[in-house]
């Protein structure tokens, strides 16, 4: 992650979703995630006492929960950056997902931040899920450094909300920021995905959060504050739908899942 000493940090911000049509219906809510650096973490315990690695915690990050649920993550990272030319991204990986809470996550996308050695951001990887137990992902490569704030596109062709048609493409991007307030140097990170369809922008998404690293008073407030977060989560994709449903909006049949679960 920009500027980002490698240890686990907690980014504290807010969801915002919004369509367009056929008619509006917009939201937003708190939430908090963690920003992990892949590389530093290969050997080291996590540093703090309410948040553990592949166990269970009051808040947990387990390594199953993202690649191939199988291969250790940098080796899974590094092995389909390879795969797809990408032979440069060599330096520190960050990986931005919820955690567990109380055992449970849901994580409708998470983002890899793949930097070179000398700090660059060289390409993202974008991993979705969708409430089918289904996963795609959207690599983002420009063929060279990737500057923050870049517009990168990518074609949907993966289905994840019933009252959307897999077609059309995603619009991202990515920023990353220092603020000086008095003597404190605030680091926010947002990440914004807009999908536009046939006639036009539909869904107008983002989560920004301020990012600082995690200690055991910072995850406990988060905790405390969203108790709940990642049943939230899944809970909240229902009731939007629920709404979408009731305003008939039209609903479009799970397609089959696509040939391959990486798309550039």
């Amino acid at each position: 992650m920009h500027q980002l000493t490698p240890q686990v940090h907690l980014s504290s911000g807010i969801v915002r979703h919004a369509r367009l049509r056929p008619t509006n219906n917009a939201f937003s809510y708190g939430v908090y995630t963690l920003l992990l650096p892949l590389r530093s973490l290969a050997n080291a315990a996590m540093p703090s006492k309410l948040c553990s690695r592949n166990r269970f915690n009051l808040l947990a990050f387990y390594d199953s929960d993202h690649g191939d649920g199988t291969t250790p993550l940098i080796k899974w990272i590094d092995q389909l950056l390879q795969q797809e030319g990408i032979h440069d991204a060599d330096g520190e990986i960050w990986l931005q997902a919820f955690p567990r809470v109380l055992g449970y996550v849901f994580n409708p996308v998470s983002f890899w931040f793949c930097h070179n050695k000398t700090g660059e951001l060289r390409a993202i990887l974008c991993e979705v899920r969708n409430t089918f137990g289904e996963k795609h992902s959207y690599l983002l490569d420009v063929g060279k450094t990737m500057p923050w704030g870049l517009a990168l596109s990518a074609k949907k062709i993966f289905h994840v909300s019933p009252f959307c048609a897999v077609e059309g493409g995603y619009r991202f991007r990515f920023m990353s920021a220092q603020q000086q307030i008095e003597q404190q140097v605030i680091h926010r990170v947002t990440a914004r995905i807009d999908y536009e369809d046939a006639q036009g922008p539909l869904l107008l998404t983002s989560i920004s959060g301020k990012v600082q690293p995690i200690t055991d008073s910072k995850l406990l407030f988060a905790f405390l504050r969203y108790p709940l977060l990642t049943f939230g989560v899944i809970f909240r994709i229902h009731w939007q739908a629920a709404k979408l449903f009731i305003k008939g909006v039209p609903f479009f049949k799970k397609p089959l899942p696509p040939s391959s679960e990486l798309s550039r």
